[in-house]
């Protein structure tokens, strides 16, 4: 787990090519902004995708809305994850409810909802963009951005 000064944060999707890795550098980018320090990470609970870049309409949202990429390779949770992490953010409801059946007995309280941090949103699923169309990635990075700014509100209230 981080030290208190710096807050770890793992942002979960299904297969770590879009959402997670949406809000992964949303997160590092906004944080730098703020002048705050975070450690950030992004995975995914399905290992479908392991080894893969970025999916290029998220990549391509990221760049229209001018927020700098970094080299991507998708990965599965990991046991360890769950201690390392002091924040476990999963995208959907199903992704928590699958991190919960994994996560090591004390870790669980760990697991939050990504627009839990989103007023006016909360209990709510980021929905998958894979299937659909550009508009599908703005909706989806829309939500994040939401999420992202909840969160960095919630880590760094004092």
């Amino acid at each position: 787990m981080s030290d208190a000064s710096q807050p770890a944060v793992l942002f979960i999707c299904t297969g770590n090519i879009c959402r997670s890795p949406t809000a992964h550098v949303l997160l590092v980018h906004k944080a730098r902004m703020a002048g705050v320090e975070v450690a950030v990470d992004s995975a995914a609970v399905s290992d479908e995708e392991r080894g893969n870049p970025f999916d290029h309409r998220a990549a391509a949202e990221l760049c229209r809305r001018g927020v700098p990429l970094h080299a991507h390779c998708a990965r599965q949770v990991r046991r360890e994850d769950f201690t390392r992490f002091d924040w476990i953010v999963g995208m959907t409801r199903a992704h928590c409810a699958a991190l919960r059946r994994i996560a090591p007995e004390g870790c669980r309280s760990r697991i939050v909802l990504m627009l839990d941090f989103a007023a006016g949103h909360e209990g709510q699923d980021v929905p998958d963009p894979w299937y659909g169309d550009a508009r599908d990635f703005v909706h989806a990075f829309d939500l994040i951005d939401r999420g992202v700014d909840g969160l960095i509100a919630r880590l760094f209230a004092q």
